[in-house]
């Protein structure tokens, strides 16, 4: 081989190995965000198990627009106001967001202060 071909050459694969660490690169971090995006419905599909072995809770009306229920013990005492805000009560007791900021998202840190916020606002 010539000494210019052989630096074209070179320099030809050299080329290729970055493209091909780029594409490495891009790759991994598909790899990344879809074991990331595995793991969260992983834990949502558990939290999502859980809530369908409990039984049905049973909302008995304690007078007209006002509704109560067993499910609830664990929330704060707060007069519920409409079939609507009893939805979001049982939404939220059962792991979801109802505050403006994160709603319909798996709640994984425990309570959420924008939540109870709203819950206590609403009564």
């Amino acid at each position: 081989m010539e000494k210019k071909n052989l630096f074209t050459h070179i320099h030809e694969l050299e080329t290729k190995m970055d493209h091909m660490h780029g594409d490495m690169g891009k790759m991994k971090q598909a790899v990344k965000e879809l074991l990331e995006e595995n793991q969260r419905l992983s834990t949502e599909n558990e939290q999502l198990r859980r809530v369908l072995k409990k039984e049905v809770p049973v909302i008995e009306p304690k007078s007209v627009g006002t509704y109560s229920s067993k499910l609830y013990s664990d929330l704060p005492d707060l007069e519920v106001v409409g079939e609507g805000y009893d939805n979001l009560a049982r939404i939220y007791h059962e792991g979801f967001h109802i505050c403006n900021v994160y709603y319909g998202h798996l709640r994984t840190e425990g309570d959420c202060l924008f939540c109870l916020s709203f819950l206590n606002k609403s009564e």
